[in-house]
């Protein structure tokens, strides 16, 4: 493991405990390669009262490539959130930048469910649950409906 990669975790694992976002929580960060938190649903939306899982796997080369990041268990309906876990966002992959962290990822995350309207999986979904690989990171996303 890189320095860099230990370094930036250690500090983002602090930093989450100590001064963690509302609504957002680190469950599990036993090891560097594999984190879950808890997301909550923001009160006055969609999602008010429920509770998520999200897994957040590192590569050794985080920061400087974005975490594999999918809900687990209670999974959200959600057009962006595909029933497999697998969530269609920009910033975990054409869009991700080293001065992202696990912290804004889990506000872009909880940003997208609050700004939801309708609970509906993506129009898709069927099929790409039957086809798609174990990891989201091997998908070719298209990103082109902000509107949900």
């Amino acid at each position: 493991m890189s320095v860099l990669f230990t370094k930036r975790l250690s500090k983002e694992l602090v930093d989450l405990k100590i001064n963690p976002p509302v609504g957002i929580e680190v469950t599990e960060a036993d090891t560097f390669k594999s984190w879950k938190l808890t997301l909550d649903g923001v009160d006055g939306t969609l999602y008010a009262g429920e509770r998520f899982t999200l897994e957040f796997r590192f590569s050794p080369n985080y920061p400087m490539e974005s975490p594999e990041v999918v809900f687990t268990g209670n999974i959200p309906i959600h057009p962006h959130i595909y029933s497999n876990g697998h969530i269609c966002l920009n910033v975990l992959y054409n869009q991700w930048s080293p001065v992202l962290s696990v912290r804004s990822v889990c506000l872009s995350i909880q940003s997208m469910l609050s700004s939801c309207t309708c609970k509906e999986p993506p129009p898709d979904n069927n099929h790409y649950v039957k086809t798609a690989k174990a990891s989201p990171k091997q998908t070719q996303w298209s990103f082109h409906d902000d509107s949900v």
